[in-house]
């Protein structure tokens, strides 16, 4: 891949388990009590693509990172039993309620601190959110090349080869490093935490936590101030009808189906 040590940078997300996620009625908010967080489950691929991209090389370091509040230790925390060797966890009260902008602004800040790096490999979107916009936002703020829906990787001419999968087709192109990449879940499956690992995440690995002072942003680029964008309501869609089920023989279905159409005045 490169001759010196690769350093590769994922960002995480910690995310309420959208199973068990609820909607008060009258706020239209969501109901956070009680709810299990989880790691958005595409970064999980990244982070997965990032430890096969060190470990194939022999060296190299994987560093993760997560703007959020105190309890997003925990994500990260399982990341590092995963594989990963560094954590640094974004918590302070000015990055609260930020829009997909202020959060990569403030990414951004942080991994500039960081110093010198390769990679930047994202999950393609959360969970929770489904915009696909911070790595591609992250990217533009660092000034960097970036590729979204990623489904290999392999090293060529001093940079990647790179197979992005777009709208039933497979685009390849070539990135030089530094780069951005977002991937997609059928690029790999991810690996199971070892005991070894998850006893390493608490005893040994680096983990940081950075404030908005210690990353050198300022209070109105990041948080509510930072956002141009912002939720105004929060609603569940009503339930659907009750489905009809048609049995019989192809020409009794396709009958019933034009007689039913009828009754509800569509054909």
């Amino acid at each position: 891949m490169k001759d010196e040590p690769m350093i590769i940078i994922t960002p995480i997300k910690q995310v309420p388990d959208t199973n068990d996620v609820r909607i008060d009625p009258a706020t239209g908010t969501l109901i956070r009590e009680g709810v299990p967080s989880i790691v958005n489950p595409e970064d999980r691929h990244a982070v997965e693509m990032a430890l096969a991209i060190r470990d194939k090389a022999g060296q190299g370091k994987v560093i993760v990172i997560s703007m959020g509040p105190p309890q997003a230790e925990t994500a990260l925390r399982e990341m590092l039993a995963m594989g990963a060797d560094e954590a640094i966890l974004l918590s302070d009260r000015a990055f609260a309620g930020g829009d997909t902008l202020a959060t990569s602004c403030a990414l951004s800040y942080a991994i500039r601190k960081i110093g010198a790096y390769d990679l930047i490999i994202c999950g393609r979107q959360a969970i929770d959110g489904d915009t696909a916009q911070v790595g591609p936002q992250l990217a533009e703020f660092l000034q960097i090349p970036q590729v979204t829906y990623v489904q290999d990787i392999r090293p060529e001419n001093g940079g990647l080869r790179v197979e992005r999968a777009v709208e039933g087709e497979i685009q390849v192109v070539e990135v030089p490093f530094p780069a951005l990449l977002t991937c997609l879940k059928e690029a790999n499956h991810p690996r199971i935490p070892t005991l070894k690992g998850c006893i390493s995440a608490f005893r040994e690995k680096p983990f940081q936590i950075w404030n908005a002072a210690q990353i050198g942003v300022l209070p109105e680029r990041v948080g509510l101030k930072g956002s141009p964008t912002q939720v105004r309501r929060t609603f569940t869609p009503p339930p659907k009808g009750q489905g009809l089920l048609l049995t019989g023989t192809p020409q009794q279905t396709v009958q019933a189906l034009i007689k039913t159409l009828q009754e509800k005045g569509l054909v």
